[in-house]
């Protein structure tokens, strides 16, 4: 029979194979059904890491990348900028949760804004370094070697209405990038601390700010 850490460790390797699962379906049904020039393909990998930490959140973005690989046969160098945001959550997510249930008192608001403020800047630092990895991924993977992209994105268009201003192309790549993140990396950081919460209430009563790194 199994004791209590196999059971843990089995659950959360599950967990993370599901996440992955999710990440991909989100990613494709934003972009082909709703046509929306978004990633959120790190939604519930952002989650996974808030729930559990370093590891089973780098091993969530391996999965999801895994899967876009056997399903386009194309292996994405963007994992990078993938597992860059699950090192970042480890270092900057906040230190105690959000309590939903007691904002009226003083200091539990207090704590509050404290955790929303950790948050904002996780957001923020996650925005930016997506941006210029992935940048610099696209620079070097499809402008250096160079290798044909499958299709057009929003960074794209983004990237061709900047042209004008004879940016570097490297330059160019980071920029036509922040429009695309600011709204992507919000939903993945603060709608992954939010799904962490649910899992943290309803499956494992594992604590956002407790992670388990083994």
């Amino acid at each position: 029979m199994l004791n209590m850490t196999a059971k843990r460790f089995l659950a959360i390797s599950l967990l993370c194979l599901l996440a992955a699962f999710i990440n991909r379906f989100l990613s494709l049904f934003a972009v082909f059904e709703l046509k929306i020039p978004l990633f959120i393909d790190t939604i519930f990998t952002a989650a996974i890491t808030f729930s559990f930490g370093l590891i089973p959140g780098l091993v969530t973005a391996f999965l999801t990348w895994l899967l876009g690989f056997i399903g386009t046969n194309e292996p994405s160098p963007f994992i990078i900028c993938s597992m860059a945001e699950v090192l970042i959550i480890r270092l900057l997510k906040p230190s105690a949760r959000l309590k939903l249930n007691r904002a009226n008192d003083d200091i539990v608001l207090a704590e509050n804004i404290s955790v929303l403020a950790r948050l904002m800047l996780l957001y923020i630092s996650a925005s930016v370094t997506v941006s210029v990895l992935g940048g610099l991924v696209d620079y070097f993977y499809f402008t250096v070697l160079p290798i044909s992209k499958a299709h057009i994105s929003a960074e794209d268009v983004y990237k061709a209405g900047i042209q004008q201003n004879l940016f570097p192309v490297p330059i160019m790549n980071i920029l036509s990038r922040i429009p695309v993140n600011l709204v992507d990396r919000f939903i993945v950081i603060f709608g992954g601390y939010f799904i962490s919460l649910l899992i943290g209430k309803y499956l494992l009563k594992a604590k956002p700010a407790q992670a388990s790194e083994s």
